[in-house]
């Protein structure tokens, strides 16, 4: 496997700072810069900005959620930004956890990787409309629809897609259709090897692709701080904030930690926020990111460059500042620049 790019992915912070974000990565040499998306922030609109900012990066969704839009809409603004971005764009799908998908969505949250696996090949298809009619009847999706006059040609004959996923089913997913996986922020380099990309290769098998074909990607938590300390402590302020969530308690359990995920989740209920972070034991925080100096963090990220295809440096936000999150932002980006991510690849 040839070295990991890097990109980032910042959450918390404004619109325009993810822009100014997205041009020092791009200036820094980093591969890819993309955006997160929640019940306050569009991942579509903020990656306007981001295309808008600047010249030689990809920019990406990552994730848009498939369940909010149509997939209409979605091959719609995928055109748009994909002619903003001068054909950089990567379209990264997602449907959240079941409860987001019936109590934010109100779309039925059965057999989620179904539904992935037919939206995908529906918004290739819309993606190409400017060659005829669309015509879809199918578990999720019903789409009749045939085009009035002459369309603009799309830069590209395919954009590339990649799909979010934390068990393996919903892996498999990005192995049976898409060009790509986006995976989780709790990922360990052992669940990438021994769950990730088995399940993978499964999909592709499935679908008779060649598993090589499918990019490897995920989040990883990183910090930069002068002081190691405190950069492990918002680092473990974030695992806290994930760990709380009931869905990925399974996940959690794999990884070694459920005894401490369970403790999370309690004090969660009692709102009790720095009881979650001091639940986080230090192994927890070596297991599932990178924290401390310059170097330390260059020195953590070689477990993930040689695991992934592309690390996506995610800065901790949780009961941080947006001006904070948008500092350690840019220590990463400098971190792990031209000169830095040479570092982090070398043998």
């Amino acid at each position: 496997m040839a070295a990991a790019t890097f990109g980032i992915e910042v959450q918390g912070t404004s619109v325009r700072a993810m822009g100014e974000i997205a041009a020092a990565a791009d200036e820094a040499g980093l591969d890819a810069a993309w955006t997160p998306e929640l019940y306050d922030r569009s991942a579509t609109i903020s990656l306007a900005e981001m295309a808008a900012r600047t010249e030689r990066c990809r920019v990406g969704t990552a994730i848009a959620y498939g369940v909010g839009r149509s997939p209409l809409t979605l091959a719609a603004e995928a055109r748009d930004l994909d002619e903003i971005s001068d054909g950089r764009f990567v379209l990264g799908l997602g449907n959240g956890t079941r409860r987001m998908i019936s109590d934010w969505h109100g779309q039925d949250p059965d057999a989620p990787a179904v539904r992935m696996e037919e939206l995908v090949a529906l918004v290739r298809r819309l993606w190409r409309l400017h060659e005829g009619p669309v015509d879809h009847d199918g578990r999720f999706y019903r789409v009749h629809i045939a085009p009035t006059g002459d369309l603009v040609t799309p830069p590209r004959a395919q954009i590339p897609v990649y799909t979010a996923g934390v068990n393996p089913r919903m892996i498999e997913v990005a192995g049976r259709v898409a060009d790509g996986l986006l995976g989780h922020a709790l990922f360990t380099v052992p669940y990438i090897e021994e769950v990730v990309r088995p399940a993978i290769a499964r999909g592709a098998e499935h679908a008779g692709r060649d598993p090589r074909d499918v990019q490897v990607a995920s989040l990883v938590l990183a910090v930069v701080h002068d002081d190691p300390e405190e950069a492990r402590r918002e680092l473990a302020a974030q695992i806290a904030f994930y760990a709380s969530v009931k869905t990925y308690a399974g996940l959690i359990e794999r990884l070694g930690f459920g005894a401490e995920g369970a403790t999370i989740r309690d004090a969660f209920a009692r709102r009790d926020l720095d009881g979650m972070i001091a639940a986080v034991p230090e192994r927890m925080v070596d297991a599932l990111g990178v924290a401390g100096t310059a170097g330390d963090v260059r020195a953590g990220l070689r477990r993930y460059a040689d695991a992934l295809d592309h690390v996506i440096l995610y800065t901790p936000s949780f009961r941080l500042t947006p001006e904070r999150v948008r500092e350690s932002a840019l220590s990463l980006i400098d971190t792990v620049g031209r000169a830095g991510a040479q570092a982090v690849t070398a043998a």
